[in-house]
């Protein structure tokens, strides 16, 4: 029949080609050119739907901003006191999940773009490539033209899903440039208090005590620049990897009535999104980022569980106990994020921090961490495990 004769491909055509009766990839192909390593507006309509699921949001209850009001300046004094470190005030704003989301992806758009970059870069030639092969140049030139928006939508969609998670501006324990506010999501605060019944007003206590120290940390130019150094040099270093979409699909036990569905499985996968290998570079930085995050995030809960014990009392060990268990039980999907910007914070990571910062103590006693700000003073990684090491380098 004339239909079944139209169907048979002419020679020379690729013998498969799932994408032929599906117009709209050439159109989507010119809308998609001139974008960029990463599609901005991907990343932020994903970050909104994800951090809302889709549904408005009520701005912040003016009575709540007021509690918080009349509290931020007795945690500040308190943090102040017990830290040592004078730095700018910042000014403290409580916001929505999804304008989290949205200040998180602008915060760090430049961390995010060096990324995109790096795994936008030729990959090196290999042995195994079959260019005649059509189904994999199809395949590969699919990959290249989706690359920046399905970008933009994983790193949306995971800064989206950190949002709902997120109390403040350090959930993702990474600078931010010239950062003069410190952002809080009330909703999380309040509803994470009811889940573990513990007081309201306690709770916003201790995390604004966490936000300021992290602050407070972060306005030292020396641990700024070293962090952000770090974490720059990681997503620099990833390297593209064109056969993980490849196998991934391959692994796929495709559903012939829906072939676009299983395309779709496998693209929500990050790791196959992102295409992205740990280089030999990042191997070897591994050790230092994670020394270096292991003592900022062992000051900072050694201070909070500070300011918290003069603010809060009793109640300070409960809070800081179901805190760490909410970091602990973390799901991979919900720190992928972090993963992809080289922090592994993991309970060991976290247990060497407080050990380090508890050597410290019992050696010289809290006056001795304010040294941690100093150029070139973040613990080696041999260091972090022997603070008496640190101590001996920079000669206290």
């Amino acid at each position: 029949m004339a239909g079944d004769d139209e169907a048979l491909p002419h020679p020379g055509e690729p013998e498969f080609n799932p994408f032929a009766q599906l117009p709209l990839f050439g159109d989507l192909a010119k809308a998609l050119s001139g974008q960029g390593p990463l599609n901005w507006d991907a990343a932020k309509q994903f970050a909104a739907l994800s951090s809302t699921g889709g549904e408005p949001e009520a701005n912040v209850d003016p009575t709540v901003r007021m509690a918080y009001e009349n509290l931020a300046g007795i945690v500040e004094m308190h943090v102040r006191d017990l830290t040592g470190i004078e730095h700018a005030g910042a000014r403290l704003e409580l916001v929505t999940k999804g304008v989290w989301a949205q200040r998180t992806l602008d915060a760090y758009r430049p961390l995010f773009t060096e990324l995109a970059a790096a795994l936008a870069r030729p990959a090196a030639p290999s042995e195994d490539d079959a260019p005649d092969d059509p189904m994999l140049a199809m395949m590969a030139g699919l990959s290249q033209m989706l690359a920046p928006s399905m970008m933009g939508m994983s790193l949306g969609s995971m800064v989206g899903r950190l949002a709902t998670r997120a109390f403040g501006q350090y959930d993702l324990p990474i600078p931010r440039e010239g950062a003069a506010t410190l952002l809080i999501v009330p909703s999380s605060v309040d509803q994470f208090a009811d889940d573990w019944s513990l007081p309201v007003d306690e709770m916003r206590l201790w995390v604004m005590a966490q936000e300021l120290i992290g602050h407070a940390v972060y306005s030292h130019d020396t641990v700024r620049r070293a962090i952000t150094s770090l974490v720059q040099r990681h997503v620099g270093a990833f390297r593209p990897d064109p056969a993980s979409v490849s196998e991934k699909l391959a692994t796929l036990e495709v559903d012939q009535s829906d072939p676009m569905a299983a395309l779709q499985q496998a693209f929500s996968d990050p790791e196959v999104l992102l295409g992205a290998v740990r280089s030999h570079e990042q191997i070897a930085l591994a050790p230092v980022l994670d020394a270096a995050t292991a003592a900022v995030l062992g000051y900072v809960d050694y201070m909070v569980d500070g300011v918290a014990a003069r603010l809060i009392g009793g109640d300070a060990l409960r809070i800081a106990e179901a805190v760490r268990r909410r970091r602990v039980e973390a799901t991979s999907e919900d720190v992928f994020i972090e993963r992809l910007l080289g922090l592994q914070v993991t309970p060991a990571l976290v247990q060497r921090g407080k050990n380090f910062v508890g050597g410290v103590v019992d050696r010289v006693g809290e006056a001795g961490l304010i040294r941690l700000f100093g150029p070139g003073a973040l613990p080696t990684p041999a260091e972090i495990d022997a603070p008496g090491l640190w101590l001996a380098r920079i000669d206290i």
